[in-house]
């Protein structure tokens, strides 16, 4: 069985998402997805989340393409993920491309590109100008 891992905030679940780990799972036959945590998205990332970590889960859960769901708690956690998993191949967005490079000595490490169209930082931004504006009228 080959092992794939992705990690990611996955707030505003979006078809990009979706897209990516769709193609994550067409990489292998069990996909885990490592989902940050509240508290590593706002001490780490400076992101505050609109929907909350169980929350998230649920949804990726929800998802056929993601067999689990574990989160993520660090940056460092990945090499110890890999080795707990016996993972075959990290994944991860072409936004990140070289940044995981130093895990190439545990297992393959794969760059997919983005959905250009979209982003959940996209569709904050969005949300507030329609907010500002007084709405949209498409």
């Amino acid at each position: 069985m080959k092992k794939i891992i992705t990690y990611g905030t996955y707030d505003l679940l979006h078809y990009g998402h979706i897209n990516l780990l769709r193609r994550a799972k067409a990489l292998g036959d069990y996909l885990i997805v490592a989902l940050s945590t509240d508290e590593f998205n706002w001490n780490e990332k400076q992101k505050k989340c609109y929907f909350s970590y169980e929350k998230r889960k649920s949804l990726l859960e929800a998802i056929r393409y993601v067999d689990l769901v574990i989160p993520e708690e660090s940056w460092e956690q990945k090499r110890s993920d890999i080795k707990e998993f016996k993972v075959d191949t990290f994944v991860i967005g072409d936004d990140w491309k070289g940044k995981f490079d130093d895990l190439k000595d545990l297992c393959e490490v794969v760059y997919l590109p983005r959905t250009p169209e979209i982003s959940t930082t996209q569709i904050k931004t969005d949300l507030k100008m329609t907010d500002k504006t007084g709405g949209n009228d498409d």
